[in-house]
């Protein structure tokens, strides 16, 4: 399921056992070198080329998730 890959994705990288589905990015420290490796495990690991815009757009794990499900596969 999308968003146990990108909750565990988001437990690693910003190193917190602590996420719930509807905590905001930014408000659990979140940044912008964070972000980046986020982007990039996205591709790596679900296949799902996410852009910044994106990622400011859904915050969340819960959002995050919906949008990477409604992309087309990456090629």
């Amino acid at each position: 399921m999308t968003a146990d890959s990108v909750h565990a994705i988001w437990r690693r990288e910003l190193q917190r056992d602590d996420i719930a589905a509807d905590d905001d990015f930014f408000a659990l420290g979140g940044q912008s070198v964070i972000m980046v490796r986020i982007q990039g495990a996205f591709l790596e690991e679900l296949g799902a080329e996410v852009t910044m815009d994106q990622m400011f757009l859904h915050p969340t794990v819960a959002s995050i998730s919906a949008y990477i499900e409604s992309l087309p596969p990456h090629r």
